[in-house]
């Protein structure tokens, strides 16, 4: 006796006598109706006004915008694949109102309207404190690192880029000579040749020649910038492909990449501040997110809690001097060990000797004061014992690193004094607790945006990457709005999801 399946029904197989409406298929509490009605509150007409009357018509921006940002809430990031879902998915057909433009269009408006873009992640942010989801009282800041659309492969280094620009020169040359004394041969000497196998050489040559010097101009300058006047490293390396992207380390290896931070509210996650770096490390961080968060919300907030990697002196400036309630967590090279001082195998820290900001010198465990002997312009200074008081010492094997013998040396810059305020602050209970919500406030973010598959840029340059990033915090931020609608969090007056009560 056959299985009794169930049967496909009547309307798959039978035309409905009257036509009916696609997106009545899909669930009537599906999110989809809710995106398009936030998308329909998006501010566009900065991007409008640069539309023209004459020629064909163009698609409304905020149809391309709402197909972009929604695409990448769904973890769909190729332009290619975004159109497929167009014409695929019903979700996607109901965003884009079954009026998708082909990917070449998608891709287009992706790569020349970063600016927008940045515009779009600020009214989500507005839109979001708004509706009471973000108040700026505790921000945490982290940043992580995102591959370029480059590789390692179209790379080269300084030295390499000249050794390539002299060959290269001596070649073309070597081919227009050669060139000039085949145009005074016969045309036997060409035989079954047409002749044009030396220009044509010599084109790619000067093509390749061009590009050479472009990147070598674009390193210098880069270098320039970060070390003025210093010579350059031979090692020191650049992308063909995205001259702005920097070689960073990942998960052991190192690639180019950016490094994108994020002010994270510890309301409901909503990101509030955002901008991409070119720095491998967060040490310089601080003061660039905070201007990004003036941009975007024309405040600052009462707290903010960043991991070690920020543990700086301009850092910790730049906390205090917009009387931001900071919380870092101290040097971990500096931190006192569990173990007590005359522990056998416990060496001797930075953070066991007492800064004494009256005379400006450090005092060892045994009394011993460390003067400053030298203080450079950008700010270090080095602090340094006497060699037979620390010979005499019964910690110097485990306290004086130099191995010529010397006694110990203190590094440090003129922002010591700040680095001893928050080491005192953070070994405090209450700072201690307000630190440990750093964890489960910006963290998690970041663990959502590459689960959802966003691993890497799509496009190329800083501007560029900026406005891509741009789209994965709305993206983000449009996720957790219609969370907290959904939830019942907030009540207002969005899509099928309308109440009474808006707020």
């Amino acid at each position: 006796m056959p299985i009794p399946f169930k049967s496909s029904p009547v309307e798959f197989n039978q035309h409905l006598l009257f036509p009916s409406n696609i997106f009545d298929l899909l669930p009537k509490d599906h999110e989809g109706s809710l995106y398009e009605s936030l998308f329909q509150m998006l501010d566009t007409s900065a991007l409008e006004s640069q539309y023209k009357v004459k020629g064909q018509n163009a698609y409304h921006p905020r149809l391309i915008v709402s197909i972009l940002i929604y695409a990448y809430s769904r973890g769909v990031f190729s332009s290619r694949q975004i159109e497929r879902r167009c014409n695929e998915d019903l979700s996607f057909m109901f965003i884009a109102q079954m009026n998708c433009p082909n990917f070449r269009v998608l891709s287009d408006f992706r790569k020349d309207h970063g600016g927008f873009f940045q515009d779009c992640f600020k009214q989500t942010v507005k839109l979001a404190m708004e509706l009471k989801l973000a108040s700026l009282g505790h921000i945490s800041l982290d940043g992580s690192k995102f591959k370029a659309s480059t590789s390692k492969h179209k790379a080269m280094s300084y030295g390499r880029l000249k050794e390539r620009e002299k060959a290269l020169c001596a070649e073309i040359d070597e081919l227009i000579q050669k060139a000039i004394r085949c145009d005074k041969e016969e045309d036997k000497a060409y035989k079954e040749k047409t002749g044009y196998e030396i220009p044509e050489d010599l084109k790619f040559k000067e093509d390749r020649l061009a590009k050479i010097k472009a990147a070598k101009q674009a390193l210098e300058q880069r270098e320039e910038k970060i070390n003025p006047g210093k010579v350059i490293d031979d090692k020191k390396q650049i992308s063909f492909a995205d001259t702005e992207a920097r070689i960073m380390g990942k998960n052991g290896g190192f690639d180019y990449a950016y490094n994108a931070q994020i002010s994270v509210d510890a309301d409901l996650q909503i990101i509030v501040g955002m901008h991409i770096s070119q720095n491998a490390n967060d040490k310089q961080e601080v003061e660039p997110a905070l201007q990004a968060l003036k941009d975007t919300t024309d405040r600052l907030p009462d707290k903010a809690s960043v991991d070690n990697g920020y543990w700086s002196g301009g850092n910790l400036q730049a906390f205090e001097q917009n009387s931001i309630d900071a919380y870092i967590a101290t040097d971990k090279g500096e931190t006192t060990h569990k173990m007590p001082l005359d522990a056998s195998d416990r060496k001797v820290v930075k953070a066991d000797f007492n800064y004494n900001e009256a005379d400006n010198s450090f005092i060892c465990p045994h009394g011993q004061t460390l003067p400053m002997i030298s203080d450079s312009k950008d700010g270090n200074r080095v602090y340094r014992g006497s060699d037979d008081v620390c010979e005499a010492c019964p910690l110097k094997s485990r306290c004086c690193q130099s191995e010529k013998g010397h006694a110990r040396t203190i590094s440090t810059d003129d922002k010591e004094s700040l680095r001893q305020d928050m080491n005192r602050k953070m070994e405090t209970a209450p700072a201690k607790a307000v630190y440990k919500q750093r964890k489960i406030i910006v963290e998690p973010v970041f663990g959502q945006i590459k689960n959802s598959g966003f691993r890497g840029f799509s496009v190329r340059g800083k501007e560029k990457v900026v406005g891509e990033f741009s789209m994965v915090c709305a993206a983000h931020n449009f996720k957790k709005i219609a969370k907290a609608i959904v939830a019942g969090l907030i009540r207002p007056k969005v899509g099928s999801y309308a109440t009474s009560t808006a707020i």
